[in-house]
Protein backbone atom coordinates (compact mmCIF):
# COMPACT_ATOMS: atom_id res chain seq x y z
CA UNK A 1 0.00 0.00 0.00
CA UNK A 2 0.98 3.47 -0.74
CA UNK A 3 2.67 5.56 2.19
CA UNK A 4 -0.21 7.96 3.34
CA UNK A 5 2.15 10.97 3.04
CA UNK A 6 2.36 10.20 -0.45
CA UNK A 7 -0.72 10.18 -1.18
CA UNK A 8 -2.29 11.89 -3.89
CA UNK A 9 -5.90 13.89 -2.61
CA UNK A 10 -8.71 13.59 -4.47
CA UNK A 11 -9.35 16.89 -6.63
CA UNK A 12 -12.41 19.00 -4.87
CA UNK A 13 -15.40 18.63 -7.32
CA UNK A 14 -15.88 21.45 -9.52
CA UNK A 15 -18.15 24.38 -8.90
CA UNK A 16 -21.86 24.53 -10.27
CA UNK A 17 -20.88 26.94 -12.83
CA UNK A 18 -18.11 25.36 -13.90
CA UNK A 19 -19.47 22.01 -14.29
CA UNK A 20 -20.45 20.82 -17.59
CA UNK A 21 -23.86 20.77 -16.94
CA UNK A 22 -23.49 24.59 -16.60
CA UNK A 23 -21.10 24.79 -20.13
CA UNK A 24 -23.51 22.73 -22.22
CA UNK A 25 -26.22 24.91 -20.94
CA UNK A 26 -24.77 28.40 -21.96
CA UNK A 27 -23.17 27.00 -24.73
CA UNK A 28 -26.24 25.72 -26.22
CA UNK A 29 -27.93 29.62 -25.51
CA UNK A 30 -25.04 30.75 -27.29
CA UNK A 31 -25.03 28.73 -30.38
CA UNK A 32 -28.80 28.96 -30.54
CA UNK A 33 -28.53 32.89 -30.32
CA UNK A 34 -25.47 32.70 -33.20
CA UNK A 35 -28.15 31.16 -35.29
CA UNK A 36 -30.92 33.64 -35.18
CA UNK A 37 -28.70 36.26 -35.56
CA UNK A 38 -27.73 34.62 -38.71
CA UNK A 39 -31.27 34.15 -39.57
CA UNK A 40 -32.37 37.92 -38.23
CA UNK A 41 -29.84 39.27 -40.63
CA UNK A 42 -31.54 38.59 -43.95
CA UNK A 43 -35.31 38.23 -42.48
CA UNK A 44 -35.08 42.26 -41.44
CA UNK A 45 -33.84 43.39 -44.66
CA UNK A 46 -36.59 41.02 -46.23
CA UNK A 47 -38.61 43.06 -43.71
CA UNK A 48 -37.28 46.36 -45.22
CA UNK A 49 -38.03 45.55 -48.72
CA UNK A 50 -41.34 44.67 -47.92
CA UNK A 51 -42.39 47.89 -46.16
CA UNK A 52 -41.06 49.80 -49.25
CA UNK A 53 -43.41 47.81 -51.36
CA UNK A 54 -46.40 47.57 -49.72
CA UNK A 55 -45.86 51.92 -50.00
CA UNK A 56 -45.23 51.08 -53.63
CA UNK A 57 -47.97 49.02 -54.49
CA UNK A 58 -50.62 51.16 -52.41
CA UNK A 59 -49.39 54.58 -54.21
CA UNK A 60 -49.67 52.49 -57.82
CA UNK A 61 -53.15 51.38 -56.91
CA UNK A 62 -54.02 55.48 -56.39
CA UNK A 63 -52.11 56.53 -59.10
CA UNK A 64 -53.59 54.58 -62.01
CA UNK A 65 -57.05 55.39 -60.90
CA UNK A 66 -56.47 58.84 -60.91
CA UNK A 67 -54.54 58.68 -64.01
CA UNK A 68 -57.28 57.42 -65.86
CA UNK A 69 -59.39 59.71 -64.56
CA UNK A 70 -58.23 63.18 -66.68
CA UNK A 71 -55.04 64.76 -67.14
CA UNK A 72 -56.45 67.93 -64.83
CA UNK A 73 -54.45 68.45 -61.75
CA UNK A 74 -56.68 66.72 -58.73
CA UNK A 75 -57.90 69.03 -56.21
CA UNK A 76 -55.94 70.05 -53.29
CA UNK A 77 -58.10 68.44 -50.89
CA UNK A 78 -57.63 65.04 -52.85
CA UNK A 79 -53.90 65.95 -52.98
CA UNK A 80 -53.71 65.87 -49.54
CA UNK A 81 -56.18 62.90 -48.38
CA UNK A 82 -53.93 60.68 -51.05
CA UNK A 83 -50.65 61.35 -49.51
CA UNK A 84 -51.95 61.26 -45.88
CA UNK A 85 -53.51 57.81 -46.72
CA UNK A 86 -50.16 56.54 -48.66
CA UNK A 87 -47.66 57.88 -45.77
CA UNK A 88 -46.02 59.74 -48.43
CA UNK A 89 -44.64 63.66 -49.52
CA UNK A 90 -45.04 63.18 -52.91
CA UNK A 91 -46.42 60.70 -56.00
CA UNK A 92 -45.32 60.59 -59.23
CA UNK A 93 -45.93 58.11 -62.06
CA UNK A 94 -44.09 57.85 -65.44
CA UNK A 95 -45.49 55.55 -68.42
CA UNK A 96 -44.48 55.42 -71.53
CA UNK A 97 -42.35 57.87 -71.05
CA UNK A 98 -44.63 60.65 -69.92
CA UNK A 99 -43.66 62.11 -65.99
CA UNK A 100 -46.95 63.37 -63.91
CA UNK A 101 -47.15 64.12 -60.66
CA UNK A 102 -49.98 62.63 -59.38
CA UNK A 103 -49.74 64.01 -55.27
CA UNK A 104 -47.32 66.33 -54.02
CA UNK A 105 -47.34 68.61 -50.78
CA UNK A 106 -46.94 72.28 -51.07
CA UNK A 107 -43.03 72.49 -50.13
CA UNK A 108 -41.33 69.86 -50.87
CA UNK A 109 -38.61 68.51 -48.85
CA UNK A 110 -35.09 68.01 -50.04
CA UNK A 111 -34.43 64.24 -50.98
CA UNK A 112 -31.09 63.00 -48.95
CA UNK A 113 -31.11 58.94 -50.13
CA UNK A 114 -32.54 57.27 -53.05
CA UNK A 115 -33.52 53.58 -53.50
CA UNK A 116 -34.35 51.24 -56.65
CA UNK A 117 -36.65 48.78 -55.37
CA UNK A 118 -35.73 46.70 -59.16
CA UNK A 119 -33.68 44.37 -59.42
CA UNK A 120 -31.53 45.15 -55.21
CA UNK A 121 -28.97 42.41 -53.97
CA UNK A 122 -29.55 40.45 -51.12
CA UNK A 123 -25.99 42.10 -49.91
CA UNK A 124 -27.37 45.66 -50.95
CA UNK A 125 -30.34 45.23 -49.27
CA UNK A 126 -28.74 44.30 -45.89
CA UNK A 127 -26.66 46.67 -46.11
CA UNK A 128 -29.44 49.19 -46.66
CA UNK A 129 -31.45 48.00 -43.56
CA UNK A 130 -28.83 48.45 -41.24
CA UNK A 131 -28.18 51.69 -42.93
CA UNK A 132 -31.89 52.63 -41.99
CA UNK A 133 -31.58 51.21 -38.50
CA UNK A 134 -28.23 52.77 -36.58
CA UNK A 135 -28.88 56.08 -38.78
CA UNK A 136 -32.03 56.72 -40.20
CA UNK A 137 -34.99 58.26 -38.46
CA UNK A 138 -34.65 61.83 -40.01
CA UNK A 139 -34.30 61.26 -43.11
CA UNK A 140 -36.29 61.97 -46.46
CA UNK A 141 -35.79 58.88 -48.89
CA UNK A 142 -36.96 58.71 -52.60
CA UNK A 143 -38.10 54.94 -54.01
CA UNK A 144 -39.54 54.00 -57.20
CA UNK A 145 -40.40 50.80 -59.01
CA UNK A 146 -41.84 49.10 -61.49
CA UNK A 147 -46.04 48.79 -61.05
CA UNK A 148 -46.95 45.33 -61.32
CA UNK A 149 -45.28 43.49 -64.33
CA UNK A 150 -45.16 46.42 -66.45
CA UNK A 151 -41.55 47.84 -67.19
CA UNK A 152 -42.87 50.77 -68.67
CA UNK A 153 -45.03 51.45 -65.79
CA UNK A 154 -43.05 53.40 -62.76
CA UNK A 155 -44.42 54.83 -59.71
CA UNK A 156 -42.04 57.24 -57.94
CA UNK A 157 -42.53 57.92 -53.80
CA UNK A 158 -40.88 60.39 -51.52
CA UNK A 159 -41.33 59.70 -48.11
CA UNK A 160 -40.15 59.63 -44.82
CA UNK A 161 -37.93 56.62 -43.31
CA UNK A 162 -39.12 57.28 -39.96
CA UNK A 163 -42.10 54.98 -40.08
CA UNK A 164 -39.84 52.32 -41.78
CA UNK A 165 -37.25 53.04 -39.24
CA UNK A 166 -40.17 52.48 -36.31
CA UNK A 167 -41.03 49.45 -38.25
CA UNK A 168 -37.87 47.94 -38.31
CA UNK A 169 -37.52 48.52 -34.53
CA UNK A 170 -40.15 46.84 -33.73
CA UNK A 171 -39.61 43.55 -35.92
CA UNK A 172 -36.13 43.33 -34.23
CA UNK A 173 -37.33 43.78 -30.89
CA UNK A 174 -39.73 40.74 -31.39
CA UNK A 175 -37.14 38.81 -33.53
CA UNK A 176 -35.30 38.91 -30.43
CA UNK A 177 -37.41 38.12 -27.49
CA UNK A 178 -38.78 35.32 -29.75
CA UNK A 179 -35.18 34.54 -30.04
CA UNK A 180 -34.59 34.68 -26.47
CA UNK A 181 -37.14 32.22 -25.88
CA UNK A 182 -36.32 30.10 -28.97
CA UNK A 183 -33.07 29.80 -27.38
CA UNK A 184 -34.45 28.75 -23.88
CA UNK A 185 -36.33 26.14 -25.11
CA UNK A 186 -33.84 24.58 -27.19
CA UNK A 187 -31.27 24.98 -24.40
CA UNK A 188 -33.62 22.98 -22.41
CA UNK A 189 -34.57 20.46 -24.17
CA UNK A 190 -30.67 20.09 -25.44
CA UNK A 191 -29.37 20.61 -22.15
CA UNK A 192 -32.13 17.53 -20.69
CA UNK A 193 -31.52 14.76 -23.33
CA UNK A 194 -27.17 14.94 -23.24
CA UNK A 195 -27.38 15.69 -19.82
CA UNK A 196 -29.29 12.47 -19.42
CA UNK A 197 -27.37 10.73 -22.04
CA UNK A 198 -23.83 11.84 -21.63
CA UNK A 199 -23.27 13.99 -18.79
CA UNK A 200 -25.37 11.87 -16.01
CA UNK A 201 -23.14 8.69 -17.34
CA UNK A 202 -19.90 10.28 -16.75
CA UNK A 203 -20.76 12.29 -13.38
CA UNK A 204 -21.21 8.53 -12.54
CA UNK A 205 -18.30 7.19 -13.45
CA UNK A 206 -16.55 9.74 -11.85
CA UNK A 207 -18.66 9.48 -8.93
CA UNK A 208 -17.59 5.64 -9.20
CA UNK A 209 -13.95 6.42 -9.83
CA UNK A 210 -13.54 8.51 -6.40
CA UNK A 211 -15.42 5.82 -4.32
CA UNK A 212 -13.20 2.93 -5.69
CA UNK A 213 -10.46 4.77 -4.99
CA UNK A 214 -11.35 5.17 -1.44
CA UNK A 215 -11.07 1.45 -0.69
CA UNK A 216 -9.98 -0.76 -3.99
CA UNK A 217 -10.03 -4.11 -2.25
CA UNK A 218 -13.85 -3.81 -1.84
CA UNK A 219 -15.52 -5.92 -4.59
CA UNK A 220 -18.89 -3.47 -3.93
CA UNK A 221 -16.95 -0.68 -5.17
CA UNK A 222 -16.55 -1.98 -8.32
CA UNK A 223 -18.75 -0.41 -11.21
CA UNK A 224 -22.04 -2.37 -12.43
CA UNK A 225 -22.21 -1.27 -16.53
CA UNK A 226 -25.37 -0.31 -17.48
CA UNK A 227 -27.09 -2.65 -20.31
CA UNK A 228 -26.49 -0.06 -23.24
CA UNK A 229 -24.58 -0.62 -26.78
CA UNK A 230 -23.33 3.08 -27.10
CA UNK A 231 -19.41 4.38 -26.16
CA UNK A 232 -20.19 5.51 -22.42
CA UNK A 233 -21.57 2.08 -21.70
CA UNK A 234 -18.51 0.36 -23.29
CA UNK A 235 -16.25 3.10 -21.57
CA UNK A 236 -18.34 1.61 -17.90
CA UNK A 237 -17.27 -1.88 -19.39
CA UNK A 238 -13.63 -1.38 -19.77
CA UNK A 239 -13.64 0.59 -16.31
CA UNK A 240 -15.46 -2.50 -14.79
CA UNK A 241 -12.71 -4.59 -15.86
CA UNK A 242 -10.05 -2.30 -15.41
CA UNK A 243 -10.99 -2.21 -11.36
CA UNK A 244 -11.48 -5.93 -11.45
CA UNK A 245 -7.85 -6.04 -12.48
CA UNK A 246 -6.40 -3.72 -10.38
CA UNK A 247 -8.27 -5.55 -7.49
CA UNK A 248 -6.21 -8.96 -8.23
CA UNK A 249 -3.18 -6.65 -8.45
CA UNK A 250 -3.52 -5.82 -5.16
CA UNK A 251 -4.74 -9.34 -3.72
CA UNK A 252 -1.59 -10.14 -5.58
CA UNK A 253 0.45 -7.85 -4.15
CA UNK A 254 -0.74 -7.82 -0.52
CA UNK A 255 -0.41 -12.07 -1.18
CA UNK A 256 3.71 -11.48 -1.85
CA UNK A 257 4.06 -9.12 1.14
CA UNK A 258 2.27 -11.28 3.10
CA UNK A 259 4.21 -14.32 1.95
CA UNK A 260 7.86 -12.03 1.62
CA UNK A 261 7.16 -11.15 5.63
CA UNK A 262 6.99 -14.66 6.13
CA UNK A 263 9.70 -15.55 4.03
CA UNK A 264 11.75 -13.08 5.54
CA UNK A 265 11.34 -13.86 8.99
CA UNK A 266 11.94 -18.30 8.29
CA UNK A 267 14.87 -17.40 6.41
CA UNK A 268 16.93 -15.44 9.15
CA UNK A 269 16.61 -19.22 10.77
CA UNK A 270 16.61 -21.38 7.68
CA UNK A 271 20.15 -20.49 6.95
CA UNK A 272 21.41 -21.13 10.50
CA UNK A 273 19.55 -24.96 10.07
CA UNK A 274 21.72 -25.17 6.61
CA UNK A 275 25.01 -23.93 8.07
CA UNK A 276 24.44 -26.58 10.61
CA UNK A 277 23.36 -29.42 7.78
CA UNK A 278 26.43 -28.09 5.79
CA UNK A 279 29.08 -29.33 8.32
CA UNK A 280 27.46 -32.66 9.39
CA UNK A 281 27.38 -33.11 5.28
CA UNK A 282 31.14 -32.43 5.45
CA UNK A 283 31.86 -34.60 8.13
CA UNK A 284 29.45 -37.22 6.19
CA UNK A 285 31.52 -36.87 3.32
CA UNK A 286 34.85 -38.73 5.09
CA UNK A 287 33.30 -41.74 6.28
CA UNK A 288 34.08 -44.54 4.42
CA UNK A 289 31.51 -46.20 2.63
CA UNK A 290 30.45 -46.46 -1.03
CA UNK A 291 27.53 -45.71 -0.72
CA UNK A 292 27.72 -42.25 1.34
CA UNK A 293 30.34 -41.33 -1.12
CA UNK A 294 28.36 -41.80 -4.10
CA UNK A 295 25.50 -39.33 -2.42
CA UNK A 296 27.34 -37.17 -0.07
CA UNK A 297 28.76 -34.99 -2.92
CA UNK A 298 25.35 -34.57 -4.20
CA UNK A 299 23.93 -33.57 -0.69
CA UNK A 300 26.99 -31.22 -0.07
CA UNK A 301 26.02 -29.59 -3.30
CA UNK A 302 22.43 -29.40 -2.86
CA UNK A 303 23.06 -27.88 0.77
CA UNK A 304 25.76 -25.40 -0.60
CA UNK A 305 22.55 -24.06 -3.19
CA UNK A 306 20.14 -23.99 -0.49
CA UNK A 307 22.65 -21.80 1.69
CA UNK A 308 23.22 -19.50 -1.78
CA UNK A 309 19.93 -18.51 -2.56
CA UNK A 310 18.79 -18.28 0.94
CA UNK A 311 21.40 -15.69 1.54
CA UNK A 312 20.01 -13.60 -1.20
CA UNK A 313 16.31 -13.44 -0.46
CA UNK A 314 15.40 -9.72 0.53
CA UNK A 315 13.00 -8.23 2.82
CA UNK A 316 9.02 -9.18 2.39
CA UNK A 317 9.95 -12.10 -0.13
CA UNK A 318 11.64 -10.38 -2.99
CA UNK A 319 14.36 -12.89 -4.57
CA UNK A 320 17.37 -10.45 -5.62
CA UNK A 321 18.81 -12.36 -8.74
CA UNK A 322 22.04 -12.34 -9.41
CA UNK A 323 23.40 -11.20 -13.02
CA UNK A 324 24.36 -14.63 -14.41
CA UNK A 325 27.86 -15.15 -13.95
CA UNK A 326 27.83 -17.62 -18.06
CA UNK A 327 30.70 -20.20 -18.46
CA UNK A 328 30.30 -22.82 -20.73
CA UNK A 329 29.38 -25.57 -18.82
CA UNK A 330 28.68 -29.45 -20.19
CA UNK A 331 24.96 -29.62 -20.35
CA UNK A 332 24.78 -33.37 -20.16
CA UNK A 333 26.37 -33.14 -16.57
CA UNK A 334 24.07 -30.81 -15.57
CA UNK A 335 20.88 -32.69 -16.62
CA UNK A 336 22.26 -36.09 -15.28
CA UNK A 337 22.71 -34.41 -11.93
CA UNK A 338 19.02 -32.94 -11.95
CA UNK A 339 17.57 -36.16 -12.94
CA UNK A 340 18.82 -38.09 -10.04
CA UNK A 341 17.93 -35.86 -7.36
CA UNK A 342 14.12 -35.67 -8.91
CA UNK A 343 14.14 -39.51 -9.54
CA UNK A 344 15.33 -39.84 -5.85
CA UNK A 345 12.45 -37.33 -4.70
CA UNK A 346 9.89 -39.19 -7.06
CA UNK A 347 10.72 -42.62 -5.87
CA UNK A 348 9.76 -41.01 -2.30
CA UNK A 349 6.15 -39.59 -3.38
CA UNK A 350 5.60 -40.84 -6.04
CA UNK A 351 7.36 -44.25 -7.78
CA UNK A 352 7.18 -45.22 -11.23
CA UNK A 353 7.80 -42.32 -13.17
CA UNK A 354 10.53 -42.54 -15.93
CA UNK A 355 13.15 -39.68 -16.89
CA UNK A 356 14.60 -39.99 -19.83
CA UNK A 357 18.31 -37.48 -21.17
CA UNK A 358 18.59 -37.13 -24.52
CA UNK A 359 21.76 -34.84 -24.47
CA UNK A 360 24.73 -35.36 -26.34
CA UNK A 361 27.40 -36.03 -23.74
CA UNK A 362 29.91 -33.38 -25.00
CA UNK A 363 26.79 -30.56 -25.29
CA UNK A 364 28.13 -27.32 -24.04
CA UNK A 365 26.28 -24.42 -23.08
CA UNK A 366 27.08 -20.63 -22.19
CA UNK A 367 25.00 -20.23 -19.28
CA UNK A 368 24.87 -19.77 -15.48
CA UNK A 369 25.04 -23.27 -13.56
CA UNK A 370 23.42 -22.82 -10.88
CA UNK A 371 20.83 -20.84 -12.22
CA UNK A 372 20.24 -23.10 -15.67
CA UNK A 373 20.56 -26.37 -12.44
CA UNK A 374 16.96 -24.16 -10.96
CA UNK A 375 15.64 -23.35 -14.70
CA UNK A 376 15.54 -27.09 -15.50
CA UNK A 377 14.83 -28.62 -12.01
CA UNK A 378 11.40 -26.43 -11.39
CA UNK A 379 10.47 -27.62 -15.25
CA UNK A 380 11.39 -31.22 -14.62
CA UNK A 381 9.78 -31.22 -10.55
CA UNK A 382 6.50 -29.52 -12.27
CA UNK A 383 6.34 -32.10 -14.54
CA UNK A 384 6.78 -34.75 -11.31
CA UNK A 385 4.07 -32.59 -9.90
CA UNK A 386 1.43 -32.90 -12.70
CA UNK A 387 2.04 -37.11 -12.26
CA UNK A 388 0.83 -36.96 -9.18
CA UNK A 389 -2.36 -34.46 -9.69
CA UNK A 390 -3.49 -36.24 -12.19
CA UNK A 391 -6.20 -38.44 -11.07
CA UNK A 392 -5.83 -41.58 -13.31
CA UNK A 393 -4.78 -44.65 -11.45
CA UNK A 394 -4.56 -46.94 -14.46
CA UNK A 395 -0.63 -49.22 -14.19
CA UNK A 396 -0.43 -49.59 -17.92
CA UNK A 397 0.00 -45.03 -18.22
CA UNK A 398 3.06 -44.34 -19.46
CA UNK A 399 4.71 -41.37 -16.97
CA UNK A 400 7.95 -40.21 -18.93
CA UNK A 401 9.71 -37.25 -18.39
CA UNK A 402 12.51 -36.45 -21.19
CA UNK A 403 15.18 -34.02 -20.78
CA UNK A 404 16.06 -32.99 -24.26
CA UNK A 405 18.85 -30.82 -25.85
CA UNK A 406 20.67 -29.47 -28.94
CA UNK A 407 22.82 -27.18 -30.88
CA UNK A 408 21.69 -25.40 -33.79
CA UNK A 409 24.30 -22.83 -34.74
CA UNK A 410 25.14 -20.31 -31.55
CA UNK A 411 21.47 -21.11 -29.96
CA UNK A 412 21.26 -24.41 -27.95
CA UNK A 413 17.39 -25.72 -27.20
CA UNK A 414 16.32 -27.58 -24.75
CA UNK A 415 13.68 -29.29 -24.27
CA UNK A 416 11.62 -30.41 -20.89
CA UNK A 417 8.37 -32.91 -22.10
CA UNK A 418 6.17 -35.29 -20.35
CA UNK A 419 3.14 -37.60 -21.05
CA UNK A 420 1.10 -36.02 -18.04
CA UNK A 421 -2.26 -34.69 -18.31
CA UNK A 422 -1.29 -31.69 -20.18
CA UNK A 423 -1.98 -28.03 -18.61
CA UNK A 424 -5.61 -26.69 -17.71
CA UNK A 425 -6.89 -23.87 -19.60
CA UNK A 426 -6.45 -21.89 -16.52
CA UNK A 427 -2.66 -22.70 -16.48
CA UNK A 428 -2.10 -21.66 -20.13
CA UNK A 429 -3.95 -18.35 -20.03
CA UNK A 430 -1.78 -17.58 -16.70
CA UNK A 431 1.62 -18.73 -17.84
CA UNK A 432 4.20 -17.89 -16.51
CA UNK A 433 2.33 -15.52 -14.03
CA UNK A 434 3.04 -16.13 -9.86
CA UNK A 435 0.20 -17.68 -8.07
CA UNK A 436 -1.75 -18.15 -11.01
CA UNK A 437 -0.07 -19.81 -13.59
CA UNK A 438 -0.24 -23.51 -11.31
CA UNK A 439 -1.34 -26.50 -13.05
CA UNK A 440 -2.24 -28.02 -9.80
CA UNK A 441 -4.55 -27.20 -6.52
CA UNK A 442 -2.53 -25.43 -4.05
CA UNK A 443 0.32 -24.45 -6.31
CA UNK A 444 1.97 -20.93 -6.50
CA UNK A 445 3.29 -21.11 -9.59
CA UNK A 446 6.62 -19.57 -8.84
CA UNK A 447 8.20 -22.12 -10.33
CA UNK A 448 7.94 -21.41 -13.85
CA UNK A 449 8.14 -17.92 -12.58
CA UNK A 450 11.38 -17.99 -11.62
CA UNK A 451 12.56 -20.78 -14.94
CA UNK A 452 11.39 -17.40 -17.54
CA UNK A 453 12.95 -14.89 -15.07
CA UNK A 454 16.50 -16.59 -15.01
CA UNK A 455 16.02 -17.38 -19.25
CA UNK A 456 15.68 -13.55 -19.62
CA UNK A 457 18.39 -12.66 -17.96
CA UNK A 458 20.63 -15.29 -19.98
CA UNK A 459 19.53 -13.27 -23.38
CA UNK A 460 16.97 -16.57 -23.91
CA UNK A 461 13.55 -17.28 -24.46
CA UNK A 462 11.44 -19.94 -22.74
CA UNK A 463 7.78 -21.26 -24.37
CA UNK A 464 5.26 -24.05 -24.40
CA UNK A 465 5.15 -25.93 -27.15
CA UNK A 466 1.74 -26.06 -28.48
CA UNK A 467 2.52 -28.05 -30.94
CA UNK A 468 2.01 -31.17 -28.54
CA UNK A 469 -1.11 -32.98 -28.31
CA UNK A 470 -0.27 -35.21 -25.57
CA UNK A 471 1.60 -33.85 -22.33
CA UNK A 472 3.51 -30.25 -21.26
CA UNK A 473 6.73 -29.52 -23.37
CA UNK A 474 8.19 -26.71 -22.62
CA UNK A 475 10.96 -25.41 -24.63
CA UNK A 476 14.33 -23.13 -23.72
CA UNK A 477 16.24 -21.05 -26.94
CA UNK A 478 19.65 -20.16 -24.77
CA UNK A 479 22.43 -18.00 -27.29
CA UNK A 480 26.18 -18.10 -26.74
CA UNK A 481 27.13 -14.48 -25.55
CA UNK A 482 28.23 -12.19 -28.03
CA UNK A 483 31.87 -11.68 -28.64
CA UNK A 484 32.68 -8.08 -28.57
CA UNK A 485 34.87 -7.02 -31.90
CA UNK A 486 37.96 -6.21 -29.98
CA UNK A 487 37.96 -9.52 -28.36
CA UNK A 488 37.58 -11.40 -31.38
CA UNK A 489 40.35 -9.04 -33.15
CA UNK A 490 41.91 -10.08 -30.33
CA UNK A 491 41.90 -14.17 -30.51
CA UNK A 492 42.28 -13.62 -34.36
Amino acid sequence: MADPETQIEAPAAPPRTASLSSKLLWLTILFVMIAEVLIFVPSVANTRIRWLEDRLNTAAAAAVVIEGINDMALPRVIQNDTLMATGTKAIALRKDGMFRMIASVDDLPVVTHQYNLAGVSPLQAIIDAFDTILFGGDRIIRVYGPVGDDPDMTIDLVLEDQPLRHAMLIYGRNVFFLSVLISIITAGLVFFAINRIMIRPVKRMTDNMQVFSEDPENPGRIIVPRPVGDELGAAEGHLAAMQTRLQQTLKEQRHLADLGLAVSKINHDMRNILTSAQLMSDRLSMVDDPLVKRFAPKLLRTIDRAVGYSGEVLAYGKAREAQPRRRFINLAALAEEVRDIVAEESDQSDPGIEIVLDVNADLEVEADSEQMFRVIYNLTRNAVQAFSADPADDAALVRRITLAARRSGSVVEIRVADTGPGLPAKARENLFKPFRGSARSGGTGLGLAIARELVLAHGGSIALDETVTQGTAFVIELPDQPVPLETFRARA
